[in-house]
C-alpha cells in the first residue's frame, strides 16, 4: 500500500466532488423555488406581493452566481491535478465538462459583468427549463465521478 500524489489527487478530488454535489443540489432546489414562485397564480395583482417576489428572485439568482466560480474553479483544480498526476482516463472523463464550464463561462452576457442567472432572464420558463436540466445533468455527472474517484483511489493505494 503506496501513497502516490494520485492517490492524493484522488482524495481531495473526493472531498471536492461531495462540495460539487452539494453546489449542485442546492442549485436544483433554488430553480425548483424559482419554477414554483413563477407559476404561483396567487398576488399577482397584489403590488406589494410583486416586488417581494422581484426581491426574492433577486436575492436567489445572487446567491446562484456566487457558486459559479468556486464551481469552475474547483472542476478546473481536478483536470489540472489528474493532468500533473497522469490520470488519463480521469482527465478525459473531465474535459468534457471543463469545456462547457469554459463556453459557459465565456458566453456570458456580455451587458454586463454579472457571470450568469440575471433575475429578469431566469424567469423565462425556457431559460429556466434549461438551467434546471443543466443542473440534473451535473448532479448525475458528480456522483457518477464521485464513485469513479473512490474506486480509483482504492485502486491506486491497493496496487502499488
Amino acid at each position: 500500500m503506496a501513497f502516490t500524489f494520485a492517490a492524493f489527487c484522488y482524495m481531495l478530488t473526493l472531498v471536492l466532488c461531495a462540495s460539487l454535489i452539494f453546489f449542485v443540489i442546492w442549485h436544483i432546489i433554488a430553480f425548483d423555488e424559482l419554477r414554483t414562485d413563477f407559476k404561483n397564480p396567487i398576488d399577482q395583482g397584489n403590488p406589494a406581493r410583486a416586488r417581494e417576489r422581484l426581491k426574492n428572485i433577486e436575492r436567489i439568482c445572487c446567491l446562484l452566481r456566487k457558486l459559479v466560480v468556486p464551481e469552475y474553479s474547483i472542476h478546473g483544480l481536478f483536470c489540472l491535478m489528474f493532468l500533473c498526476a497522469a490520470e488519463w482516463v480521469t482527465l478525459g472523463l473531465n474535459i468534457p465538462l471543463l469545456f462547457y464550464h469554459l463556453w459557459r463561462y465565456f458566453h456570458r452576457p456580455a451587458d454586463g459583468s454579472e457571470v450568469m442567472y440575471d433575475a429578469v432572464s431566469i424567469m423565462n420558463a425556457d431559460i429556466l427549463n434549461y438551467c434546471q436540466k443543466e443542473s440534473w445533468c451535473k448532479l448525475a455527472f458528480y456522483l457518477l465521478s464521485f464513485f469513479y474517484y473512490l474506486y480509483s483511489m482504492v485502486y491506486t493505494l491497493v496496487s502499488f
